[in-house]
Order: C-alpha cells, then structure tokens, then sequence
C-alpha cells in the first residue's frame, strides 16, 4: 500500500522541521559543486520562520506526524519564484517534489501568468523533475560563488473551460 503525502500550508511552527529536511536534501548538491555554503544549507531558523511569516506561499509534505518536504513561491508581478522545493533523502523519488510542485503551482496559479524556479546547471535529477512538470530552461547564470545555474520557466496553463 501506497501511503500519499499529505500537502498543506506551512505554519511557523514547522520551521525547525522545514529547515532539518531542507538541509538533509541539500547535502548531495554541496557535494555535487564542493561548496557547503548553499544558501539553502546556511539558512537560519530565524530566517525560516521569518519565510513562513511573510507572504510567501510554503507548502509541506506529511507523511503521519513526519514532514517530509516542503516549497515556497512568492510572487513578483506575474511570476511565481518557486524555490526551496526539499524533499528527505529517504523519500526522494517517490513523487513528493512532484506533488509539492504541482500543489504550489495551483495556489498561486490564480495570480501569475508564469512559475520560474532555478536550480544547478549539473544538478540532472532536479532538472528532469521540472522538465517533466512543463518547465523549460530560458538561460544560464553564475551565482555569487560562481556555480553555473539554470534558469527555468513554464508558463501557467489556461484554465479549461467544460462549456
């Protein structure tokens, strides 16, 4: 049997468990680039709560009592900046990204015409996972540490009409 995560709004108090499997995830990229400086591995608590605070939307991934993953998007004109998508080591592959994915897109869908998300240029699975959920990869750039990042866009999908 085949247990689904449950996807729902982040509350402040998931932080210190957003940030633990956030970390644990983003291992395998600091070792992917030799750099364990990854924005999403020197994040603070305070900075996590300070996320789930704002207007940002941040969804997570249960599993019974165990959060599993986690996204956030916020909005800048008619884009959503998706980023943070976490998934614990131990369920990655088992569709979670991919549910939490689908999930921030819907609730944000309503106010943007386009997602936009980023994630390194060598960093294969990431990209077949947004490449199979439409995205497209528009360009390159360096970050500030010189890492090669792809940038990526899907456009939102009109709504479909039954009329």
């Amino acid at each position: 049997m085949i247990i689904e995560p449950r996807i729902a709004p982040a509350d402040v108090t998931d932080a210190g468990e957003i940030l633990t499997v956030q970390r644990a995830a983003y291992l395998t990229e600091a070792q992917r680039y030799a750099d364990p400086f990854l924005p999403p591995l020197t994040e603070t608590l305070e900075e996590v709560r300070a996320a789930l605070a704002g207007p940002a939307t941040v969804l997570t991934a249960r599993l019974g009592d165990r959060l599993v993953g986690s996204v956030r998007a916020h909005v800048d004109g008619d884009t959503a900046h998706v980023g943070r998508l976490s998934v614990a080591p131990d369920q990655q592959g088992r569709g979670v990204g991919g549910r939490l994915l689908r999930a921030v897109e819907a609730a944000c869908a309503a106010r943007v015409r386009r997602f936009a998300l980023f994630t390194g240029a060598d960093s294969a699975q990431n990209l077949r996972l947004y490449q199979r959920h439409g995205y497209r990869v528009v360009g390159h750039r360096p970050d500030p540490n010189g890492i090669r990042l792809a940038l990526l866009e899907k456009a939102v999908s009109p709504a479909r009409s039954d009329a």
